[in-house]
């Protein structure tokens, strides 16, 4: 990780290069940009999604740690800010990396990860490696990149294949490659396109896209190929739940456990519950358990009936619906009779 002095200069440094570079980026590019959201980028790869029968999604293999330090270098010269910017961008990547132990390791490529500046030279590189070669090669053909993964939008079942070979020739070209297991092609099925092929869902952005019902703006129900919340986001949702050890704080309130899960809830059912919030369903319950358990331990009246724990804590959710993130969104215990 960069010291202190270091986040201040790269910072002082992307704030340079961010106007001189961002003109030149196009639309289908999102990752760690102004103005850009991953959420924007979800809807547009939905959207587009609905107009081509399939999507070749796309991972490149360690691009932090294999980037070509002359090829980034090469494409910074080509917008020219100030000298002493390419010379704080070159002595960044050629620094070495210290280890635990103390020893120093040299690093020939990649481009630091943690760093302020990282976001928008990862930008730079694959701009040129990827976004203005695929409008350049293949115009007709929309994608969405964010960092290092991006989708395609193919018409048939044979383009994809044949722009998977081409787009791994232009990587292996700025040495870079696709990932061996993680480039999917993937058919879009839906109310129109009802095939059965072997794969029919695909991961980006943390949500997994996948045929689901959902209804149109005339309230009828279709199969749709939508996003939502992706099983590894689940998990790690879950592991940071659990990692709270909320049964062992009986020295605290409800409130105070309500507090301390604010940020994360509201953050996950901003992003996730944007298109399907009712995949987040089984983590908000898994965290009402938790709170069972914690309440388990906090009232002696409680200990050894979880039935009525759960009722009692789902009668506070009818008193103060307001309390935790995802009871405002109807997500609450049973509250019995």
């Amino acid at each position: 990780m960069p010291t202190v002095s270091d986040r201040l200069a790269q910072t002082v440094v992307a704030r340079v290069l961010e106007p001189v570079l961002e003109p030149h980026f196009p639309p289908d590019s999102s990752g760690s940009r102004p103005g850009k959201s991953a959420i924007q980028t979800l809807g547009v790869a939905r959207q587009r999604g609905w107009r081509a029968d399939w999507v070749l999604a796309l991972e490149i293999k360690g691009f932090f740690d294999n980037s070509d330090h002359a090829l980034l270098l090469r494409a910074l010269r080509k917008h020219p800010a100030c000298p002493w910017v390419l010379l704080s961008v070159a002595r960044w990547l050629q620094a070495p990396v210290q280890g635990q132990d103390g020893t120093l390791v040299q690093r020939g490529q990649g481009v630091p990860q943690g760093g302020c500046g990282s976001p928008i030279l990862a930008n730079l590189f694959l701009h040129y490696a990827f976004d203005a070669w695929m409008h350049r090669e293949h115009p007709s053909i929309s994608f969405e990149r964010s960092a290092e993964d991006s989708i395609a939008h193919c018409r048939s079942a044979a383009q994809a294949p044949w722009l998977q070979a081409r787009i791994a020739t232009r990587l292996a070209q700025c040495h870079l490659a696709l990932h061996p297991t993680t480039t999917p092609m993937v058919y879009g099925t839906d109310a129109d396109r009802r095939g059965t092929f072997p794969q029919e869902r695909f991961d980006f952005l943390g949500s997994t896209f996948r045929p689901r019902r959902s209804k149109n703006r005339r309230g009828a129900s279709l199969i749709n190929c939508t996003p939502a919340v992706s099983a590894r986001a689940t998990k790690a949702m879950r592991q940071t739940i659990r990692s709270g050890r909320l049964p062992l704080r009986s020295d605290q309130t409800l409130a105070e456990l309500a507090r301390r899960f604010h940020p994360s809830l509201r953050g996950w059912g901003q992003y996730y519950g944007q298109y399907d919030k009712s995949a987040l369903y089984p983590t908000f319950r898994v965290l009402d358990r938790i709170v069972v358990k914690w309440a388990l331990r906090k009232d002696k009246k409680l200990q050894g009936h979880q039935r009525r724990a759960t009722h009692w804590l789902g009668r506070i959710a009818q008193r103060q619906p307001r309390l935790f993130v995802h009871w405002q969104m109807g997500v609450r215990p049973a509250a019995g009779r």
